[in-house]
């Protein structure tokens, strides 16, 4: 709690900010920063207690602005679990930004898709998600100034943000798709029968990250919204040719435009 408290109040003193809306950019969608005015740049290393984010694609920056008339605070990269951080480093920048002032916490990832009806380059609103992390990172002591022991899971991304989303993306002749996403450790891309395994599930894409920070921000009732862009697929046509970093920030890079247009009209609307 000290150290959320030592962070949020650095920021602070260093923007004069208090910003409503936090987003946090995955792999190779950094560009939706374009569409903010931007007022405060400060690089991961400077701030206190916060890690850096080791994974090419990802600046490693936050970044306060306005989008849309809305004061925001967004991480251009994010913080994962197979760097070798612990749950609580991963999503301690969400704790942080409740004590900015956030309310609502837009997501976004690159996913692999599992449903056979997704193509590469689709935007995916996750509906739900299921954990399979190999812990909660709610687990150990809980600080009843930030949340109850047992939170409420029922409705983890908002369904008025989501039904407004599809609206959107409709009217915009947006393709999109709605599914259920499935947080893992990584750094592993998976194998077929973890595909196969995940399908049985009941996941449509799968990832390496959003999760611990959607669980996070729920138990500190922020409403959460998310989209995954799917960057390769479980099945690809071309079975020879196997999925690189690379390919995924590529295809992220060409899809996102569409994503920005969403989180626009979305953060508009709050």
């Amino acid at each position: 709690m000290e150290k959320i408290k030592e962070t949020a109040g650095f920021l602070k003193g260093k923007t004069n900010f208090e910003p409503e809306v936090g987003i946090i950019l995955g792999s190779g969608l950094g560009g939706l920063v374009k569409a903010i005015d931007v007022k405060h740049t400060i690089e991961y290393g400077n701030i206190p207690n916060f890690l850096s984010s080791t994974v090419e694609g990802h600046a490693g920056k936050l970044i306060f602005g306005i989008l849309e008339g809305k004061k925001i605070m967004a991480m251009q990269g994010r913080f994962h679990y197979y760097e070798g951080y612990s749950m609580q480093q991963v999503t301690f920048p969400v704790r942080v930004m409740k004590m900015m002032g956030v309310k609502n916490l837009f997501v976004s990832n690159a996913a692999g898709g599992l449903n056979k009806a997704f193509e590469v380059g689709d935007l995916m609103i996750i509906r739900d998600h299921i954990n399979h992390f190999p812990e909660n990172p709610l687990r150990g002591e809980n600080l009843e100034e930030l949340g109850p022991r047992f939170p409420e899971m029922s409705e983890t991304y908002d369904s008025k943000l989501i039904g407004k989303a599809k609206r959107i993306a409709s009217q915009h002749k947006i393709k999109f798709q709605s599914g259920v996403y499935i947080g893992s450790p990584g750094p592993t891309l998976e194998t077929p029968a973890e595909y196969k395994m995940f399908r049985i599930f009941g996941a449509d894409a799968t990832g390496m990250s959003t999760v611990p920070e959607v669980i996070v921000a729920r138990h500190m009732d922020i409403a959460c919204f998310g989209i995954s862009i799917i960057t390769n697929l479980a099945e690809p046509s071309e079975v020879d040719k196997p999925t690189s970093h690379e390919e995924v920030q590529n295809v992220a890079e060409t899809a996102e435009p569409h994503m920005t247009l969403i989180f626009k009209e979305l953060i508009k609307d709050l």
